[in-house]
């Protein structure tokens, strides 16, 4: 969505990330694959797109077309996710107008896998929220265009959390041809929203260090960050675990995965790295590293698929 995307083209990507900056797929780390394949592939109306096997593990991706947007990986022996360790708050898929999104609420919430969560009028977006069969979050949600969005008189985005009358939006938006057609309708991950132990730590990695840029900062106990202007690529929250330490080794989030258009992008984002003192994995094609409390975020360049992801 051109909108997503600021104009200018003099930012300086030593310091922070080219503003062509996207999200790519979640990975997750799921005990029962098939239950999970099949929730995202009914409830979210998202299709195969790659598969390999690595060792006992199986990575499979699903996503809308060709665009990947969940990368399941098969570990069954892992223990449940723990809502209040660091971790994924949830992972926000962006469809392209109202329709595609009533579409897929009404797909998940006719689920019976689902749990409801809400729904929230943002500001600069529509959202509806779920959690999926291992309890890892979910948001849907489209934006509002950037000629709405308003900003506070020090240049911090305004955002909110409204309420928003989910019957309503349906009622109004839901369509039956978007339904049925739901799976070759545009989407993609929008963005992610962490568990984190402490926002300033928080800060220091995600936009000191990778390079995302501060959007929101006075919103209750959470930061919001985005690369080109956007409202967030990423945001992190100690609602449910302020103070917590490294993650335990479990079911839930694997990766967060970012996308950068040249590897330019990844020479400064490892010069930042190296100048941080934070180790990292570099594989020509990406570049990972873990936030402070053991979240991996893999940042790679456009097309980069399971089998580069696997060399990490």
């Amino acid at each position: 969505m051109a909108d997503n995307v600021t104009t200018q083209h003099d930012t300086d990507i030593t310091r922070v990330l080219n503003p062509h900056t996207g999200m790519d797929a979640v990975t997750l780390h799921v005990g029962d694959l098939e239950l999970m394949s099949s929730y995202y592939s009914q409830a979210l109306a998202l299709e195969p797109v790659e598969e390999r096997a690595h060792g006992r593990q199986v990575h499979r991706v699903l996503g809308r077309g060709t665009t990947p947007m969940v990368r399941l990986i098969s570990t069954p022996d892992l223990p449940a996710v723990d809502p209040r360790e660091a971790g994924l708050f949830h992972t926000a898929f962006l469809f392209e107008d109202r329709q595609s999104l009533a579409a897929t609420v009404y797909r998940a919430a006719k689920d019976s896998r689902s749990r409801f969560v809400g729904s929230s009028d943002h500001l600069v977006s529509e959202a509806f929220y779920f959690t999926d069969p291992e309890g890892n979050g979910i948001e849907l949600y489209i934006d509002r265009a950037r000629s709405e969005w308003t900003y506070a008189p020090d240049g911090e985005l305004r955002m909110a959390t409204e309420y928003l009358d989910p019957n309503a939006f349906l009622r109004e938006h839901l369509d039956q041809a978007a339904v049925d057609t739901a799976p070759r309708l545009p989407g993609k991950v929008g963005h992610v929203h962490l568990q984190v132990g402490d926002i300033a730590q928080a800060q220091d990695f995600y936009v000191d260090t990778l390079g995302f840029e501060t959007t929101v900062r006075s919103y209750p106990g959470a930061l919001f960050a985005a690369a080109g202007g956007y409202h967030h690529h990423v945001a992190m929250n100690t609602w449910n675990s302020r103070g917590v330490g490294p993650r335990a080794s479990r079911l839930g989030l694997g990766d967060v995965a970012v996308t950068v258009p040249a590897r330019e992008d990844l020479d400064a984002l490892v010069a930042r790295l190296k100048d941080k003192g934070v180790g990292y994995a570099d594989t020509g094609r990406s570049v990972s590293a873990k936030d402070p409390w053991g979240t991996q975020v893999t940042v790679s360049l456009p097309g980069t698929g399971v089998e580069d992801l696997l060399k990490i």
